[in-house]
């Protein structure tokens, strides 16, 4: 899975235009710009600060064997976790570095600096390189407890990626201001300052207000996160939890899977249904599907790490062989996914009294009483349903000293009490022993070699 990075930029200069334009009687207001990106990309640059190549994503699953080959030099599991706080997993960045020299020498050769897709940007606003430790933390070969490289995951690469990392800081700091030739060109006025930005999860977690422990967010997207806030590192020596830097210079503790909104999208497009139809016909079911398990794995999985894994539809017979079953199956597949993560958390002393969705999935209202049962607490959308923008606006204003965090989110994160959904407490035992029959038939499928 790969993107051209100009891809970005044009969107990028597309939404500012549109933003200026709207606004163009205060648009000489503007101060602060934060990005909010994918984790994980790696986009690679020549000397002539030029894209080598397209960037290869978070969801390419490729690069399992470079995995492998981090395993196996430093004492599996374990060992990496003991050295960096975190396992090695297809998702994160370096081993798509490896997996280029590996199989693109020629590109790897012509790699003078690396950088991740919102640095990438920044890169493109102020014409400064620098990574904020949030994102830096998912590229594999940050040490999350003292926010430094691991020198010898680094060299286990090649000793001239020391050479190609940027400057690595805090994520609080200003990362640079608007080019001059660039804010003309947007109609931006001098001097707008760029904020550190982030990784999506770690700016939408500010867009949520999740700045401080207790409170966990879960975002329903093309992929599904289940995040909260924590004063020190949260090292999961499964590795099933991320131990991720957040971006205001705490941590953030996260559950990543690979399949939500994806799912569902692509049972829609099976059926030929628009939005509210498919809304329309889960509604008209009841929970669990009758039966129906959907096992999501349609892009492989990082949670459980299923990297060739593969979706299954399981418990089909002629009482419940309905679309509108399916596509209920589907969406409580992907939600007991995260629901699989939020239990680990508990595990390591996580646990919420309530949870706030974000993304695009946390819309439907179907979903969010899926989610309140699956999860056995409260959930809450937000009234700003894209966390992850107005986290990228908060940012921007703390570096720009309007405010602290903690103002900030108090004046302008509003929840949106109408999507509030308390658990059916006559559910929760059925989403247990669901998600209990998800977990063993993804267990069984992978130990016989059929997933």
């Amino acid at each position: 899975m790969e993107q051209n990075p100009q891809d970005w930029i044009d969107a990028v200069e597309s939404a500012i235009g549109e933003c200026v334009d709207q606004i163009v009687s205060t648009s000489d207001q503007i101060s602060g710009i934060g990005v909010s990106g994918q984790q994980h990309g790696l986009v690679v640059l020549d000397q002539n600060d030029e894209v080598v190549r397209p960037a290869k994503l978070w969801c390419d699953t490729s690069t399992a064997d470079q995995c492998d080959q981090f395993l196996s030099e430093f004492g599996g599991e374990e060992g990496l976790i003991a050295r960096a706080g975190n396992t090695m997993l297809p998702g994160y960045t370096i081993p798509k570095l490896l997996w280029l020299k590996q199989n693109e020498l020629e590109n790897f050769k012509k790699t003078k600096s690396i950088l991740l897709p919102h640095d990438y940007i920044n890169f493109h606003l102020t014409g400064v390189k620098r990574m904020e430790y949030g994102d830096a933390s998912g590229t594999g070969i940050l040490n999350v407890r003292t926010r430094e490289w691991e020198s010898d995951l680094v060299d286990f690469v090649d000793e001239r990626v020391h050479e190609m990392l940027p400057e690595l800081g805090s994520s609080n700091a200003v990362h640079g201001t608007v080019r001059a030739d660039l804010a003309e060109k947007l109609g931006l006025p001098p001097g707008v300052i760029v904020s550190a930005g982030g990784g999506d999860n770690m700016i939408g977690a500010i867009g949520t207000g999740n700045i401080t422990p207790g409170v966990i967010t879960a975002s329903f997207g093309t992929s599904g996160t289940l995040y909260g806030c924590a004063e020190e590192p949260v090292i999961d020596p499964k590795g099933e939890v991320a131990a991720f830097c957040d971006s205001t210079d705490r941590w953030l503790p996260l559950i990543c899977t690979m399949n939500v909104t994806v799912v569902t999208e692509q049972v829609r497009s099976w059926f030929g249904w628009g939005l509210e139809q498919m809304e329309a016909e889960i509604a008209a079911t009841k929970p669990g599907a009758g039966g129906i398990s959907f096992l999501p794995y349609l892009n492989g999985e990082r949670t459980p790490n299923l990297p060739n894994g593969k979706g299954v539809i399981h418990g089909l017979d002629g009482t419940n062989a309905s679309p509108g079953q399916i596509a209920r199956a589907a969406m409580e597949g992907a939600t007991l996914g995260l629901a699989y993560g939020l239990r680990r958390f508990d595990e390591l002393g996580l646990s919420p009294t309530e949870i706030r969705l974000t993304g695009g999935g946390s819309k439907s209202s179907v979903w969010r009483q899926i989610s309140a049962d699956a999860f056995g607490v409260p959930v809450v959308g937000l009234a700003t349903a894209e966390g992850a923008s107005l986290g990228g606006a908060i940012q921007a204003a703390q570096a720009a000293e309007e405010g602290s965090y903690d103002d900030l989110c108090e004046r302008l994160v509003d929840l949106d009490e109408s999507t509030r959904c308390e658990p059916n407490h006559d559910h929760l035992d059925l989403y247990r022993r669901k998600l209990n029959r998800q977990i063993a038939l993804t267990e069984s499928l992978w130990d016989d070699g059929l997933l």
